[in-house]
This record gives structure tokens, sequence and C-alpha cells, in this order.
């Protein structure tokens, strides 16, 4: 028996994910703490509870994220760009083309038959397409942020949210609100407003057969639509938590260096 495990500690979560010959035996998803070694703690923990494992006897752990640095228990490091591409490609083994849209910055990357990082872009204009921005406008318009995808697609319109800027777009939907415009319809507007960033980002890289997301942007049914309309092409539902892929691509790169 051989046991590896993957920590991604993000800007908005940490997440571990334990494999056991090749196999997912474990994982966790828990919302940051102040430091970044507390949430890798909390990540672990978690995990790990009703195992009859504990972190001793996970061989080698992998670090990626933007607190991979501050990990206690993580002996090796790796970016994330890798890891969410190795992760998708292990869930559906027909993506090609990788949407990572993380709390504070979003990536498209491309990866080839082997789920090997071929290109990636990165959005550059602070937190537009990401889940900063839609938490920012789920927080302004009080609905939860997991209910912003259904109650979009209720919507008899998409009010414009021209503001890419997480900060004036939420000036914008006050004066929105201001106005009485439909409280759905200003979500459908802030989903599009990240489906046009991420559509945008596909375009500069190309789009590649298939397009999978990656996230917990993943989970809003709202966004996914969005981005399919726009460039035809039907994203697959995920049979994995999509929030996972990251720290599972580290678990497998932890996996492959046992194995080489």
């Amino acid at each position: 028996m051989v046991l590896v495990a993957g920590c991604d500690i993000g800007s908005t979560s940490g997440k571990v994910v334990v494999l056991r010959d090749g196999v997912i035996v474990a994982y966790s998803i828990v919302p940051n703490e102040p430091l970044s070694d507390e949430t890798a703690r909390k990540a672990i923990e978690k995990a790990l509870e009703g195992q009859s494992f504990t972190l001793k006897d996970i061989e080698l752990v992998y670090g990626t994220g933007y607190g991979r640095i501050d990990i206690p228990f993580a002996q090796k490091m790796i970016t994330e760009i890798a890891c969410h591409g190795k992760g998708a490609f292990w869930a559906n083994n027909k993506a090609r083309t990788v949407v990572d849209i993380g709390g504070q910055d979003a990536k498209v990357i491309k990866v080839d038959h082997n789920g090997v990082v071929r290109d990636f872009v990165l959005n550059d204009k602070c937190a537009a397409g990401t889940g900063k921005f839609l938490e920012t406008m789920a927080r302004t318009l009080e609905v939860r942020l997991e209910d912003m995808g259904a109650m979009s697609l209720k919507a008899k319109e998409v009010v414009e949210i021209s503001s890419q800027c997480s900060v004036f777009a939420e000036s914008e939907v006050i004066s929105l609100i201001a106005e009485r415009k439909d409280t759905i319809d200003i979500l459908a507007g802030s989903n599009h407003s990240v489906a046009n960033r991420l559509v945008s980002m596909l375009y500069r890289i190309g789009i590649e057969e298939r397009v999978v997301i990656s996230g917990g942007v993943a989970k809003n049914i709202g966004v996914v639509r969005m981005i399919e309309d726009k460039i035809k092409t039907k994203i697959p539902d995920y049979t994995l938590d999509p929030q996972i892929y990251g720290a599972l691509g580290a678990a497998l790169f932890a996996q492959q260096e046992l194995r080489s």
C-alpha cells in the first residue's frame, strides 16, 4: 500500500487529496484561516478524519497553490498550473483545455494526451473573471454564493456589469439595485461578466476540445452555461469535485515520483 497526498492552499480555501495506490481515499475542502499553515493543518486533519491511517503513514506530500511554501507537512512543491492540468486530466482524460477559475486569478491551460501542460494564459486584470468577483457580487446582492448559478438561469434579461474591477463593479451593482433592477437579472449579469472574461482568455490561447473547468466556480451552472453558449461547445458535467483538481494533481505528482 502506497499513500501519497497533495495539498493546495489557494487564496480562499485549502484542499487535500490522499491517494492510495492511485485511488482517492480521502479529500477535504476547508475555508482559509488567517495563516496558510493553519489552513493546511485544518485541511489535512479534516481529510484524515475517520481514516485508518495517519499523516505519518503518507509517504510523500506535494504542496501547491499560493500558500504552498507554508505547508508544514509538504516535502515538495509544484506550481498550481501543472497541478490543475494534471488533476483535471485525471478526472477527464479527454480534457485538452482546462479553465482554472481560482479565488483571485484565472488561468486557461492546454494539456497534451498525457495531461502535461503545453501552454497557458493568465488573467491580467485584478480579480476580473475570478471567484472573488462572484463572492463580492453575491455579498452585495445578499444571496448565497452557491445559489448564484441556479438563480441566474431564471433571469429574464442579462443586466450588463461593465466594470472589470470588483470594487467598481460592487458600486455599479449598488446603483443597479437602487434602479430597482431584478436581483436575478443582476446575478445573470455578474455571471456573464465572468464568462466573457474567461472566453476571451480561451480565444487568446485557442480552444481545443475537450474543455473542462477546474476550481469552485465550476459549480456555478450559470457561468458554465454562458461559456458553453459563447464557445459553442458542451462542457462535460464533473464526476469529481472540481475544487480539488489542484490538490489531486499535486498528489498525482507525488505518486509519479515514488513510482519513478
